[in-house]
């Protein structure tokens, strides 16, 4: 095989004749139009804190892995539409959920209903892994209310 482009990333794989390379902005183009989420959205999503990985999604659950950098924290926010189980896989976290602050360790877990303010942070010198299970009618980013962001984004950076 001779001239071919090969683009491998976590959530595509590209092969194409090194001549035709340029219509992949063709296919974007095309993902977009049908409203699929593969043009904007990908596996591992950074943000300030840390990034997160999406490892699994379905219509009414969403399971990502979150890692947090040490020091740093989420914003306080709340959705109107999921819920969250927090499991704490490696590190600890600061945990604030309704006004209330604990400290959750390796292999233990918390939960968040719909609607109740919350904020996780990474008080550790090592980083913080959560797996993040959320369920409800609609799991979308720009379900995220905030209150309080350290790092001051706009309301639709996250989305």
């Amino acid at each position: 095989m001779e001239d071919l482009v090969i683009v491998d990333t976590p959530d595509a794989l590209l092969v194409a004749d090194r001549a035709r390379a340029q219509e992949v902005a063709g296919i974007v183009a095309r993902l977009k139009q049908s409203g699929r989420k593969e043009q904007a959205s990908h596996v591992k999503s950074y943000r300030p804190w840390g990034y997160f990985e999406t490892l699994s999604l379905g219509p009414r659950f969403q399971v990502k892995l979150l890692h947090v950098k040490p020091g740093a924290m989420l914003s306080m926010q709340m959705h109107h539409h999921r819920s969250e189980h927090w499991v704490v896989v490696h590190g600890t976290a600061k945990v604030s959920i309704g006004g209330e602050e604990k400290l959750v360790r390796e292999n233990e877990s918390v939960y968040i209903v719909a609607t109740q303010w919350h904020r996780l942070e990474n008080p550790g010198k090592t980083p913080l892994e959560i797996i993040e299970v959320q369920i409800g009618s609609y799991l979308g980013e720009d379900d995220i209310v905030r209150s309080d962001d350290v790092y001051h984004r706009a309301p639709d950076e996250t989305r």
